[in-house]
């Protein structure tokens, strides 16, 4: 796997917060990310449903894949395409990687949490 070279790694959290089929919310670069672990592999995804702005790390992980706990959106994890509705667009995704126990998360350079008082 290449990683990418024009972002910075941020930790999000230790390996072992992250249960197997579980989810956490951690902040990277002043961002909300949701922390997802299905299998051997960690996915990092905006930590927001794109139908109703609520936190994904509160849903549920299941055949690599989340949903969304307030109307059953479902995201892939490795892509973040949308899986069922009602959400209709797709949510970010994040390159991952882990080392020595650790989780980190590439966040673009010039990355910023999005501000809700702009359109």
């Amino acid at each position: 796997m290449t990683l990418p070279d024009d972002v910075s790694w941020v930790r999000g959290a230790a390996l072992d917060d992250i249960e197997e089929g579980g989810a956490v919310a951690a902040t990277c670069a002043g961002v909300p990310v949701c922390l997802a672990r299905s299998g051997d592999q960690v996915y990092a995804l905006i930590d927001r449903c794109s139908h109703q702005d609520v936190p994904l790390s509160a849903g549920e992980v299941e055949d690599g894949a989340i949903e969304c706990y307030l109307h059953g959106s479902r995201f892939d994890l490795a892509t973040g395409k949308v899986l069922g509705p009602p959400a209709v667009k797709d949510v970010r995704t994040f390159p991952v990687r882990t080392e020595a126990g650790q989780v980190y998360v590439g966040m673009p350079h010039g990355t910023a949490a999005p501000r809700k008082d702009v359109p």
